[in-house]
């Protein structure tokens, strides 16, 4: 059994007892969350496609974990021009184990 959710404008494929980092979602370690954009749905029996969404299909997870990935370097130069600058970035994420699809 599995499902592809969307969550901050991305798309994630869960199976139950499965960890999955998805963009920042508010909320402490422990939380349960209900995520109910839920945009394909396969049983060993059945396959459910939304248009968009599937109707009455719910993930369900628990914040295991909140944190930021590696940095990832920006740099720009213009040549000839004396033009450099550089930045760097951390982008948040919440790993969430997923308790429950249906």
């Amino acid at each position: 059994m599995y499902a592809i959710f969307r969550s901050g404008g991305r798309q994630y494929e869960a199976r139950p007892g499965q960890v999955v980092k998805v963009e920042k979602i508010e909320g402490k370690v422990g939380e349960s969350v209900t995520l109910d954009e839920v945009l394909f749905f396969s049983n060993e029996d059945q396959v459910q496609i939304g248009r968009p969404l599937v109707e009455g299909v719910k993930v369900e997870a628990t914040i295991v974990e909140q944190g930021r990935l590696r940095k990832v370097m920006i740099f720009k130069k213009k040549r000839r021009k004396d033009y450099q600058k550089k930045q760097g970035h951390r982008q948040a994420y919440t790993a969430m184990r997923v308790q429950n699809i249906g």
